[in-house]
């Protein structure tokens, strides 16, 4: 069956012959005419089978009649990454070479003002990702009620990001009567509750197994136990051994993807990286060159692992195994695509042994191993990270980083027999006596205990009536009539004038004269 016969318009088979294409792909083959219809449809298939195109080109058919509003897009499709959603806008570009259709991208990293003017100015598709989409509906630069069709592309992608929250909301502001097409490699429960939530009667398309490899791809693993010193070198020598065209080194973290291409470009390979830490143009820039054969290894994370349509990749490295086994059948599928032959290599550690089981499970397959299988114990061993720097040798024990080729040199073998020797023949001298300090000698009880630093004014309180200081003398208050004092006995200092009959002395006794007459009042 071709093309011709799946319902689409004359537009869009013109477009599909200019690209070179002539027969559909078995996933294309069931979910176009359902699409066309305007049935929901769920298609499940491995990655590479042809999926972008199976909703691009009815989407494309169906669009044809009609015109958008400014910021109410007709369409809408929702990418888990902005280089999933940039390839998916190249397609429409493609296919859509004969519409006046206005396409609007809405991603991160790209100016909001560039984007708000493609919607001010009316979007037939729009293409975003899920973060971005809310963004620009929160600022109310978007109504999303004139969507007649919606497409979520790699929904086990999303839950693994964890976008199933603002898919959900996203839905709910959509039109109920809307057309929805879903697509995914795997179908976990979280996956199936939303399919039975937002679709409604959708016509199942299913052409592969879920999660299963492609027949055309080798795939094959080598065992390391070292450290990740030796599981760089260990790549190296895999890369320079095979005929390597083309390839993409996957790692599990974005920290590993920097370290892993520093040192590859370090001994001379042509590489470059991509990870979600890096800037959009620094992304679009190094896809753009690996694509265009500037850049032969490309180390990335998960990020590039889904979705992206590189079509002639010869190898896919794994230097480290994924965390879920599911992800392994991603990795491996951005080769051998569309029929043609591709290998995949996957280097093993002791921590990867139970993932490892899983994957067996996937291949459903003997796993094909480079050199000497892992040992019995592999699951025991853990990987030691850092490079052999050797410290800690000198003294006869291997140092816990070194390579297990440094712990095994004959003069480390022989350091500790020598060692023992040596020691052996030392005189023995006997070991110094350690002084012991004379006891401290009781203080006579007639000895007075010396005084302790204390408050002054405490030392004041504390002294006998006897020895205590005399205070400050207070003046007395004269009357303004005369310079006798109050009618009250003049108060004494303590300990002053007691014991030897005299007074004290007050301020009055002190006074000039003058200051002691009257004073006159006025009229007397």
């Amino acid at each position: 069956m071709s093309f011709s016969e799946l319902g689409l318009s004359p537009k869009v088979l013109s477009a599909i012959a200019a690209a070179g294409y002539t027969t559909p792909t078995p996933i294309q083959l069931q979910a176009i005419p359902s699409a066309v219809a305007g049935k929901d449809v769920l298609g499940i298939a491995q990655t590479g089978t042809g999926k972008t195109a199976g909703f691009v080109l009815p989407m494309l058919t169906r669009l044809e009649q009609g015109r958008a509003r400014a910021r109410m897009p007709r369409s809408l499709i929702l990418c888990p990454t902005r280089e999933l959603a940039a390839q998916v806008a190249e397609n429409f570009d493609r296919y859509g070479i004969n519409h006046k259709l206005n396409m609007a991208l809405l991603i991160g990293g790209v100016s909001f003002d560039d984007q708000n003017r493609k919607l001010d100015r009316g979007a037939d598709v729009l293409i975003a990702t899920p973060g971005r989409l809310l963004d620009h509906f929160q600022r109310g630069k978007l109504l999303m009620t004139g969507v007649e069709i919606l497409v979520i592309d790699e929904a086990d992608r999303m839950l693994d990001m964890g976008f199933i929250p603002d898919i959900e909301r996203i839905c709910s502001l959509l039109p109920p009567n809307r057309q929805t097409l879903f697509f995914s490699a795997t179908m976990p429960p979280e996956i199936q509750r939303l399919v039975d939530r937002f679709l409604k009667s959708p016509t199942r398309v299913e052409v592969a197994p879920q999660a299963t490899t492609a027949s055309t791809i080798t795939q094959r693993f080598k065992w390391v136990d070292g450290t990740d010193w030796d599981k760089r070198e260990a790549l190296r020598e895999l890369i320079r051994t095979s005929e390597v065209k083309n390839a993409i080194i996957f790692c599990n973290r974005k920290r590993d993807v920097d370290v892993l291409h520093k040192s590859l470009v370090k001994h001379g390979f042509d590489a470059g990286c991509l990870h979600g830490d890096l800037d959009q143009h620094t992304r679009t820039t190094t896809l753009d060159g690996f694509r265009g054969g500037n850049i032969k290894l490309l180390v990335a994370s998960d990020v590039a692992a889904r979705g992206l349509d590189i079509p002639d990749v010869s190898h896919i490295f794994n230097f480290d195994v994924p965390v879920h086994a599911e992800d392994y059948v991603h990795r491996i599928g951005r080769t051998g695509r569309a029929g043609r032959l591709g290998a995949s290599m996957t280097l093993v550690t002791g921590d990867d042994m139970r993932i490892l089981g899983e994957i067996g499970k996937i291949v459903n397959a003997p796993l094909e191993w480079i050199g000497d299988p892992p040992p019995a114990d592999a699951g025991a061993r853990r990987r030691r990270r850092g490079p052999p720097t050797g410290r800690g040798e000198a003294r006869g024990r291997p140092q816990r980083g070194a390579s297990r080729e440094r712990q095994a040199r004959p003069e480390h073998r022989q350091a500790a027999p020598a060692l023992a020797e040596a020691v052996a023949a030392a005189p023995i001298m006997p070991a110094p006596q350690a002084e012991v300090p004379a006891p401290r000698q009781a203080r006579p009880a007639t000895e007075p205990r010396p005084p302790r630093n204390r408050d002054p004014r405490r030392a004041r309180q504390d002294a006998p009536r006897e020895e205590r200081p005399a205070s400050r003398a207070r003046p007395e208050r004269v009357q303004e009539t005369g310079g006798e004092p109050h009618g009250r006995p003049q108060r004494q200092r303590r300990g002053a004038g007691r014991e030897d009959g005299q007074e004290v002395v007050g301020l009055g006794d002190h006074m000039p004269d003058f200051l002691k007459r009257p004073i006159k009042q006025p009229g007397s």
